[in-house]
This record gives structure tokens, C-alpha cells and sequence, in this order.
């Protein structure tokens, strides 16, 4: 990393043209600025990159995601054309994954238009790499322009990385947090200087009671507005995928990933994933008002267990070399425990469909329906 970032740069001289500037919009350039925007220039996954996700973890994530959809897919009638829809979707690893698992499926797989939706250029090339055998592959920049149809939509670690807006409580009521400049030259947090008017509102009861100094975080609920309105309208599914808290609270998780360690989100603008907890709770609310059916969210350890992880680990290790198999091992413990590494505990799963499905295979003490066997 570089002392001073260009986009840091850049910055400094909008806060200093403009007064300070909200959180939202610090994150919104931070990741998607158009010359130095951290998810518009570089592949950030991996042991040579700041952060790995599940589907890089182990193949057997993917491959579950892909018999999931397959149940989903039956379960609204086996339509003989299905929008397979990943949002954000890394260097395609999962969607590779999935689709190798549904290859066992024929029908299915020959009623499939695969979209993505990826703005980063990088990422883009090296997802057309992993899928060049794959049929029908179209790629967007929002999911507005995929077709209409049926569709199963995955979004793993998509919602993460939306902006937030931040409030902080103060005497007089809720400020919006901002970035400012301070005397020395360095960006920090500050406040606006008016209350935002009739905020306590808006807010949960658990929220309205927290201390003065608490900062309370939301996101817009445009996207996951369209997601449910979709599988609503339309028929289908969405699996979302991200770590977060089950119910809304007061508590600041804005933070930064560098080198696969925490970093202070205000150092270096651009050059490090800055990202906040999901607000599971909201997500649910969201979708409800829209008269949507939710399910869950669930444990990610959980989900995977019900869709038969350790039976998938026992396979893969028993054709496997014994340093393979630790390998296969040390991935499943990751993806289904808790504690210091684990992601089956902080990461949850949500899933919205269209009223009529009453039931999803993930959320409830049962087996998936589609048991074949993953070459």
C-alpha cells in the first residue's frame, strides 16, 4: 500500500470543496470509484489477494449451492427455461461449481441462461476463462437487465459490500456519521451538526434505547427490493449468502480487509475491501412488505449440513490422497464451525421465493431431494 492513495487524494478534495462527506458515499467511492475504486481494478480473492470466500474455501460449497437449485427448480415445476442469476460472482468458482453438480440433471441443465451480474472488468475476464464450457453465459452490470423468466438468484457475499448509511447518537437525537478532515490533515469520523428530524421513528425499539455514543447502520433496501420483487413475480428463488447479525442493532462493524487482516477503514481509500455486517433482520422485513416468502436465515453450518456436507467430504476423501483429504477436512471444518476461522456460525442464509413455496431444502430438518452423485 502507498502512504497516500490516489483516491485518497481525490477525497481530501471533495471534502474540502464540498463540507464533510457521509459514510455511504466514502464507501461508494471506496469501491467503485471509476479510476481508483477498490472492485474496479483488481481480483481480490485468494491467498494473493485480501480476503477468500467460501467457494474458493472448497468445491463442495458451490457443488451444494447446485443441488439446492435443483430441488428449488423442481420444486416450481421444472420450467423448461430457468434464469440462473449470481450477483457479484468473484472469478465464477462457484457458479462453475454449481454447474458441475447440475450437470447430473440433464433437463435442468439444458433449461439454464446463466447471467452475471459483475462490474469489475478484471473479474469479469477470468469468469468468461472458468466458464468457457459453459452454455448461454450473459453477463450484466445490475440485475434490471436480466430477462424476465423464472430464476434461481445466488448472492454470496454480495450484500456485504453495499454502502451503508451510519447515524450516531448524540443528546440531541441521531447524526448522520461523516468523513471529515481533521487538523492535522487525516481523514476521521465526525457527525453532522443537526440531528436528522424524526429519526427515533424509523428505529427499532431495541435501537431507540441504546446509549448516547451508539452508531446505528442501515443500507437501502433497493436491491434486495428487487430481488424479492422478482422471485415474487416471476417464480423462483434467491439464496443469500453473507455474514451479519440475525436482528437489528446498534453497534459499528465498518471495517477494512487488507492481506486477509483488519485495516483501518480510513487509511488508504481504495486499496483495501471495506465492508459491514448484514442486517439479516431488515433483509427479512424488507422482503416481507413485499409479500414475498422468506426462509430462514439459518447458520451457514447448518444449511450446509442439511444439504449433506460431511457425506460430500466423505466421498471427495476417500479418492483422495491423505494430504488431499487433510485438505478436504480443514475446508470443512472451516465452512460448518464457528470459533476464530470459522464462517459456519457469523455467515447466515436466506432465502426468498415466491409465495406458493412453502418449503426450501436448507431450512428445515430434512434432505435434499436431489440426491445424485456429484462426479
Amino acid at each position: 500500500m502507498t502512504e497516500d492513495s490516489p483516491l485518497q487524494f481525490e477525497i481530501k478534495k471533495l471534502i474540502k470543496s464540498a463540507g464533510p462527506m457521509p459514510v455511504w458515499r466514502y464507501m461508494e467511492l471506496c469501491l467503485m470509484h471509476p479510476r481508483h475504486g477498490y472492485y474496479l481494478s483488481r481480483d481480490p480473492l485468494g491467498r494473493e489477494g485480501d480476503f477468500t470466500t467460501a467457494p474458493e474455501v472448497s468445491q463442495m460449497f458451490g457443488e451444494l449451492l447446485g443441488l439446492w437449485a435443483a430441488s428449488v427448480w423442481k420444486a416450481i415445476g421444472s420450467p423448461s427455461l430457468l434464469r440462473l442469476i449470481e450477483l457479484g460472482p468473484g472469478r465464477g468458482t462457484m457458479m462453475a461449481d454449481a454447474l458441475r453438480a447440475m450437470r447430473v440433471l440433464p433437463p435442468l441443465y439444458q433449461a439454464l441462461s446463466i447471467h452475471l451480474v459483475e462490474i469489475n472488468p478484471v473479474l469479469r475476464e477470468k469468469q468468461k476463462a472458468i466458464l468457457s464450457g459453459s452454455r448461454d453465459v450473459t453477463w450484466h452490470y445490475t440485475i434490471d437487465d436480466v430477462p424476465d423468466g423464472p430464476a434461481i438468484i445466488f448472492a454470496n457475499e454480495y450484500f456485504d459490500v453495499l454502502p451503508i448509511h451510519q447515524v450516531i447518537k448524540r443528546e440531541t437525537g441521531w447524526h448522520e456519521r461523516t468523513v471529515e478532515i481533521d487538523s492535522t490533515g487525516e481523514l476521521v469520523f465526525g457527525a453532522a451538526p443537526e440531528p436528522t428530524p424524526h429519526f427515533d421513528v424509523l428505529l427499532p425499539p431495541l435501537v431507540r434505547a441504546a446509549p448516547s455514543g451508539a452508531v446505528f447502520e442501515w443500507r437501502r433496501d433497493a436491491e434486495i427490493m428487487k430481488i424479492a420483487s422478482r422471485v415474487r413475480d416471476q417464480d423462483g428463488a434467491a439464496l443469500i449468502i453473507d455474514y451479519g447479525h440475525l436482528r437489528s442493532d446498534a453497534g459499528d462493524t465498518f471495517q477494512a480487509i487488507a492481506r486477509h487482516s483488519f485495516a483501518d477503514p480510513l487509511k488508504n481509500p481504495g486499496q483495501a475491501d471495506v465492508t459491514a455486517h448484514v442486517d439479516f433482520q431488515a433483509l427479512v422485513r424488507a422482503a416481507e412488505d413485499l409479500r414475498a416468502r422468506v426462509h430462514g436465515p439459518v447458520p451457514q453450518g447448518d444449511f450446509l449440513r442439511r444439504l449433506g456436507i460431511e457425506t460430500r467430504a466423505m466421498t471427495l476423501m476417500a479418492k483422495a490422497s491423505p494430504e488431499v483429504s487433510e485438505d478436504i477436512s480443514g475446508a470443512l471444518k472451516r465452512l460448518v464451525t464457528g470459533g476464530r476461522g470459522g464462517m459456519g456460525s457469523m455467515f447466515k442464509v436466506l432465502a426468498i421465493s415466491e409465495p406458493n413455496l412453502i418449503s426450501l431444502v436448507g431450512f428445515a430438518d430434512e434432505r435434499p431431494d436431489a440426491k445424485a452423485e456429484v462426479p
